[in-house]
Formats: C-alpha cells, structure tokens, sequence
C-alpha cells in the first residue's frame, strides 16, 4: 500500500565525545577504494507495545541518546568522506529526521511495496553525497515504529552495517560492556592508486523497479534438492543462496535474455565474506568492506534444460568460490596490481555492453531480526527501491528458513520477468 510520510523535525547528531585528533583521518583500504560510492538501505519495522507507556518523544530522545554514543565508538560515521582516499572524522554528525506516518503498522505490512520503503529513509539514493550515514524515525498511528537507515557502502560492508546497529541498539538497551570494532582494514588492505579505475554501476534516478519475490522454506529446500546431482552419493546440495541465486539466474536468463546476443557475454556475481577466508581469520568485528565478489560466466548449452543448466550453474559457482581462498586473501593484501588490472578489465567491459552480469547479495545467516532498541525486536526487516539495475538482494524472512527476493530491474525487463509462469510457480504458497 501506499503511505503518506509528514517529515516532523530534522537535527544532526554528533557523536557523544570528541573524536581523538590522532583518529582524524580514517583511511580508506584497498577493498573499500573499489567499492561504488552508493547507500545501502535498510528499514526496521517495531510493533506497538501495550505494556509500553514510552511516548513518541521519549522512544525519538533514547535513540538519538544511544545512536549518539554509538557514534563515538564508530567514530568514521559521523564525518565526511574525502574522495575516494579517506573519511574526515571531524565530529559533523549525521542526519536524523522524525516522520509520522499516516496509517497503521499491521495496515502497510499486508503488502510492503519496496518503493513505499523509500520514504522511510532520509534522503533520495540516488543523491549520494559526502554523509556516511542517515537515519529516520518514522512513528505510526497505531504506536509503531520503523527505523529507517541508509549507509554508505564506501566504508562499510553488510556485516559492518549490523555491527554498528546491533552496537546502537545495545546501548539504547543500558548494555555497557559492548566490544568495540577494529578499524584497521587500510593496514591489512593497504589503499592504491585508483585514480584510473572507474566503476562499472552507474546509478540510475529512472527507469529502475524494484520487485519482492518471497520463496517460502519449503519452496526453497525444493530447489535445493531440484539442483543436487542424484546418484553421486559424494555431492552436497547446493546452499539455499547457491540454489535459489541459480534458479533466479535461469529465470531471468529464460524470460529478458531468451535471444542471447552472440556478442556478449552473460554472467553472475556473489558476494563473499573474506574475513573467515583468511589464514588466520580475521576478526568479525573488522570493521569496512571485508568482501569481495566472485564473477561466474556459465557456459551456454542452447541443448540442456533449464535443471541441467542449474546443476552446471551450481558446480561453477562453488569452484569460483572455492577459489577465494587464503591465498586470494593474501594476494589481494600484496601491493600488486593484478586484481586491480582484472577488475579495470571488467568493468571497462560491462561499461560497453559487451558483459551483462547479474548481482547476487545476501544479507541471509546476518542478524538481521536481533536489532533491539530497547523495546524488543523487529516484527519485519525490508530494504528498498534501490537506483542500481540488475542486482538481487536476499533476506531472510522473520522466520529465518524462507527467502526474500528483492529484484531491481529496468521497467521493460521486469514486467517480462515478473509474468513468467516457472518464477510465479515457486514463488511463496
């Protein structure tokens, strides 16, 4: 449904303490240098609470408290971000806004429209600036609330993201012993000369939809078992991300790409944590873009079935994965410049149509549903219309076993997509 948002109140909040002179200037790493300046959105949706006798002002004043200390210990939050070379951290402060939203919580999450979500947060997404991190309370009619955030991917990664809200909302809560996060990617990833490199997402203000497919535990353990080899007693299924990232893929592949163009090639990337894959791991609590993506180009057999394209789809992602391994980790901290020439190559390709690629994120296995402020956990967790086209985002559903699918898509694509029979047909009962 649609929502009317009235915006009540801006202020900025600047961190509780004054951040340390030597703590200035937070440099940027190597892997946050190749990453697009672009918002990652995320909204926390709270239900009233009957024993709750906090008032919309009192819940407004212990977020901007504890978001305020928050800010102290993720100190490069609250200042600016300098080019593509490192974060000011002089104490500026973040935007926050206070909203009424004129309708019921129960009412708008019947059906939550991921355009709808975008005006939960504070700014347009496609209007990215020097701020690293926004922040809206939006408070319903009916006494519940939705936390709306947008941070900037130039420093943080998804798992960044909940170590910082998951901080803010334990210190909302009176927790005091709260682990501070380590701030020395740059050290282990040391910055490079990417004056040169040039990204291949292009933000894009129109033209781009957004569509939430839900795929329920049930139909997603399907798919699972659909894409295991049978008969070869030593093959693991496919992870529920590697099952339903294939199956999407095929979709998509079916319905707006049905006439391959000769020319180009058709691909699939995935997002991979790094910190478990280094020798020895590094610390979860590494703050910044700890990541990395892996680029999968399936061969085309215009002779195999969609299932069999899924099996080989499958066994090629798990190899390209497999390949981010220890030594990856290590040659990527090594000042070289091949990964860097590889990726130029990419991106240069992709800007001239010559590599369509389709992204695959997950957010799935994160705390996603532990932000708790104080007044118990989130009932629903959406992201938004996002301004980047061909990029899949997955969630968890609150029960934590389905999927969601959240689709951007330029508008002719996805009016194909969303018609076709075998996506619908697995798609939630």
């Amino acid at each position: 449904m649609k929502v009317e948002i009235e915006i009540i109140s801006k202020v900025t909040i600047k961190p509780s303490s004054p951040t340390p002179n030597d703590l200035h200037h937070y440099q940027l790493s190597y892997l946050d240098q190749i990453i697009p300046n672009i918002l990652m959105p995320l909204v926390f949706f709270y239900p009233a609470d009957v024993n709750d006798n906090f008032t919309n002002t009192h819940r407004s004043d212990q977020l901007k408290t504890s978001l305020s200390h928050a800010l102290t210990k993720f100190y490069p939050l609250g200042g600016r971000l300098v080019a593509n070379s490192h974060v000011n951290c002089n104490d500026e402060g973040i935007p926050y806004v206070e909203a009424i939203a004129k309708c019921s919580l129960s009412e708008f999450l019947l059906d939550p429209v991921p355009n709808e979500l975008n005006k939960f947060i504070p700014c347009d997404l496609h209007d990215v600036k020097d701020i690293c991190l926004l922040v809206q309370a939006n408070f319903f009619q009916c006494g519940g609330l939705a936390i709306g955030i947008a941070i900037s991917h130039k420093i943080a990664d998804a798992l960044s993201t909940f170590m910082f809200i998951n901080t803010w909302g334990a210190i909302s809560r009176g927790k005091t012993k709260i682990p501070s996060p380590i701030f020395n990617s740059s050290i282990l990833f040391p910055p490079r000369d990417t004056s040169e490199f040039k990204s291949s997402i292009r933000i894009g203000k129109n033209n781009i939809v957004t569509k939430r497919f839900v795929f329920s535990a049930s139909k997603v353990s399907a798919l699972r078992d659909k894409y295991t080899e049978k008969g070869t007693g030593n093959t693991r299924p496919p992870s529920r991300i590697e099952a339903l990232s294939a199956f999407l893929w095929t979709r998509l592949m079916a319905s707006i790409h049905a006439k391959r163009d000769k020319n180009k090639i058709y691909g699939i990337v995935h997002t991979v944590n790094l910190r478990t894959r280094s020798n020895p791991p590094l610390p979860e609590s590494l703050f910044g873009n700890v990541m990395q993506v892996v680029v999968t180009v399936p061969a085309i057999d215009n002779n195999s079935t969609n299932e069999q394209q899924g099996f080989a789809l499958v066994k090629k992602v798990r190899e390209g994965i497999k390949n981010i391994n220890s030594e990856f980790v290590s040659d990527l901290q090594k000042n070289d410049d091949n990964h860097l020439s590889f990726i130029k190559e990419q991106a240069n390709e992709q800007r001239k149509g010559g590599l369509v690629l389709f992204n695959f994120t997950s957010l799935c296995r994160l705390p996603l549903y532990k932000a708790d402020f104080g007044w118990g956990k989130p009932i629903w967790v959406g992201s938004a219309s996002l301004v980047l086209k061909d990029v899949i985002g997955f969630l968890d559903t609150k029960t934590g076993h389905g999927i969601e699918a959240w689709v951007n898509l330029k508008e002719e694509y996805m009016v194909t997509f969303e018609a076709d029979k075998e996506l619908l047909s697995w798609c939630s009962d």
